[in-house]
């Protein structure tokens, strides 16, 4: 299955062919650009080599397009690869060097407790467990000076130890190394001698952060997917080669931007939540594109669903992140990572998502996915267990065979005798009951989800136009935003492959972190431009020559709270190298926003500093087509669909989205297929296509919303 667009040339430093692949847990998603012209495709995913899904989705627009594999110019990529690694327990076989006496802290953490009153409360097991944590005689001061001296001998040691157990990679973390890494510098020089194959992964160069819970955190996770991703990296990259594209390669990272192929490889761990933050990049784009000021971001496949509140064109940026959490949206309760994350909620809604009766009787959905093989119980590969695709096609939403394109014919028999025999036959519903009691519970899930963010982050959920993607996201956009109180829903062209659209528009970029606690008081300016000239240049290196032609963009901020707070608050820093009355007032205008006060006299501390080196890659496109004076489109079938807030079914008119053009309208009930997707108009919706041919839906006074 394929799709082929016109689209806007909006490049800002290539006519040449660019490609981007999303792997995700169901399908996917291939897309190829050259100039104006946009072809895409959905493959199911082959999770034993996700390459293979790869290569076939290229090898299908490349054939279709006419581009010869010599001129695409540029490939980029994002997966789950190391997420699921983590969360499955298949990375490498990994041991830890530390500081004698803290061997235990991956396990001790940070002291806290998720659920204060849960006595059987379980975290996640460390990804390194205690027989393969060893702790070496050496110590390093908060300042850097050297305390006790390294063991060399007790390193050897522990390498040789290692080694006989087999170990494949190694995370050494010691304390304070955000300060002086020459000891963990050595130590690794050691290793090297001892077991020469080995993967080594230093938390000074992975997270150069003071908490030295999160950082050896983060480094263990990084030394833990190191191999399997460079192994997969590898593969990949020489499957490229052999097919003839032989361009620059980069990977979407869990911070807005993506990242060469070679640097993704030393640092894995930011390759966490790729996909997602691709999802994000798209639409802060439409946002940019389109003048809105706020946007709700909803993406939403066949595993999961992703909620991001973006302001002013720029997505929430976290400094943490928590993989395998014990229990589902409860802080505390992960692995926590420290790396720039695209701050998103992750709900375990989405097409392939598993509908259940729980021990209430009540229908549940999810976390539990069907994930590609075998899938929904209506691809007719053998699955059994109903899923919300399945909920979607037996309430008329998807044409059984448009489905992706026609690569896979659902079979409508198939949904209705799983719904009939996990939901309906146990709650005595009818299938269609079942089916729209379970789509239901879908959509109120993420809309609880959506208001809880809003609530978190202070945002009015009305004040949102909303920006859907992803295979599923147009079948649910519009009764969400009932259900939230939004009036404007964006669907993007090229919806379905929304992640990988955002890789196209993402920059190269690159964020580096160092931890110089000084307090305000003793500001030192000179010490502050050299640590940050170090920083850009650090960064400068660290995203490659194949950047070099393109101008670059720094930002930099820092983390500042007052003396004795056990928490800090992030900073813009401004350009150049900012003076402590700079960051006085900067610090205290943010502290303000966030607690609607500041604390009159208290002394002020500044803990970290990070540089981002932003390379853009893309430009706003501009409207192509005037949208004149709206027009009527002309359907091409009726198909009735199942109405939620009519109780019944009712004829929806069918439109094809190749056919619209900018201007035309679409009243409410409709359903706008494509090879993708399928948007669903509701009663109290309108659609029109803007200029930039995105579906825009707004409320319709004379319908029900």
């Amino acid at each position: 299955m394929s799709q082929s667009d016109p689209s806007p040339a909006n490049e800002t430093e290539t006519a040449g062919a660019r490609l981007s692949a999303d792997i995700g847990g169901t399908f996917t998603d291939i897309v190829l650009e050259r100039g104006d012209r946009r072809w895409s495709c959905k493959v199911l995913t082959t999770p034993k080599a996700p390459e293979d899904a790869v290569l076939a989705g290229i090898e299908r627009l490349l054939a279709e397009s006419a581009v010869r594999p010599s001129e695409v110019d540029r490939f980029l990529h994002g997966m789950t690869l190391a997420t699921n690694a983590i969360l499955e327990r298949r990375g490498a076989k990994t041991a830890l060097l530390t500081t004698q006496g803290f061997r235990d802290v991956l396990e001790i953490g940070d002291e806290g407790r998720f659920d204060p009153s849960d006595l059987r409360l379980q975290k996640p097991r460390p990804l390194i467990p205690r027989e393969l944590r060893f702790a070496v005689p050496e110590r390093m001061a908060a300042n850097g000076e050297v305390l006790i001296p390294l063991d060399e001998a007790a390193v050897a040691e522990a390498a040789a130890r290692i080694g006989e157990a087999a170990g494949e990679s190694v995370a050494i973390g010691f304390l304070h190394s955000y300060a002086n890494p020459a000891h963990e510098q050595q130590a690794a020089e050691i290793v090297r001698r001892v077991l020469p194959d080995i993967s080594i992964s230093l938390s000074s160069e992975v997270c150069p952060e003071i908490r030295e819970y999160e950082r050896l955190s983060t480094v263990a996770a990084n030394a833990y997917v190191q191999q399997l991703v460079v192994s997969y990296l590898t593969r990949l990259s020489a499957r490229l080669e052999a097919a003839g594209i032989g361009c620059p390669a980069f990977l979407m990272t869990s911070g807005r931007g993506v990242m060469p192929f070679d640097l993704a490889m030393q640092v894995p761990i930011r390759l966490v939540e790729s996909g997602p933050a691709g999802g994000a990049v798209l639409s802060a784009s439409i946002a940019e594109e389109m003048g809105e000021k706020r946007i709700l971001s909803f993406d939403m496949g066949g595993t999961t669903a992703k909620i991001c509140f973006i302001s002013d064109g720029t997505p929430q940026i976290a400094r943490s992140f928590e993989v395998d959490r014990a229990a589902r949206f409860r802080k505390g309760s992960g692995l926590p990572v420290r790396i720039p994350v695209i701050e998103l909620v992750e709900i375990g809604a989405g097409g392939g998502s598993i509908v259940s009766v729980d021990a209430t009787r009540r229908i549940a959905v999810g976390p539990q996915s069907a994930g590609s093989d075998p899938g929904p119980s209506c691809y007719g590969k053998g699955g059994r267990k109903p899923t919300v695709t399945d909920g979607d096609l037996l309430l008329g939403k998807i044409d059984p065979s448009r489905f992706a394109g026609g690569q896979i014919r659902l079979d409508a028999a198939q949904a209705e005798a799983a719904f009939g025999t996990d939901v309906a036959g146990k709650l005595a519903l009818d299938t269609t009951e079942a089916a729209f009691g379970a789509v239901e519970i879908v959509d109120e899930t993420m809309a609880n989800a959506a208001k809880v963010h809003a609530v978190e982050l202070g945002c009015e959920l009305s004040d949102h136009a909303m920006v859907a993607f992803g295979g599923a996201a147009p079948l649910h956009a519009a009764r969400l935003a009932e259900k939230l109180g939004i009036g404007r829903v964006i669907i993007p062209k090229g919806a379905g492959v929304g992640s990988a659209l955002g890789f196209l528009r993402a920059p190269i970029s690159y964020e580096v972190a160092a931890s110089q606690p000084m307090r305000l008081g003793l500001y030192d300016q000179a010490a502050v431009a050299d640590l940050l000239a170090r920083m850009w240049q650090t960064a400068s290196e660290m995203i490659g020559e194949a950047a070099e032609r393109f101008s670059g963009v720094a930002v930099t901020t820092t983390e500042m709270r007052y003396v004795g707070q056990g928490h800090e608050v992030t900073v813009g820093a401004g350009d150049g190298v900012p003076t402590a009355a700079a960051l006085r007032t900067a610090f205290e205008e943010a502290y303000r926003q966030l607690f609607g006060r500041t604390i009159e006299g208290a002394p002020i501390e500044i803990l970290s500093w990070k540089v981002a080196l932003a390379r853009p890659t893309w430009s706003p496109g501009r409207s192509s087509t005037a949208e004149g004076e709206p027009r009527r489109a002309t359907p091409v079938a009726t198909r009735p669909v199942f109405d939620p807030g009519a109780g019944l079914f009712l004829d929806h008119s069918v439109y094809e989205r190749s056919a619209l053009r900018a201007g035309d309208e679409v009243p409410g009930p409709a359903l706008i297929v494509e090879d993708e997707t399928t948007t669903v108009v509701t009663p109290g919706f309108r659609a029109r296509v803007s200029g930039l041919g995105h579906l825009v839906l707004e409320r319709n006074p004379e319908g029900r919303a």
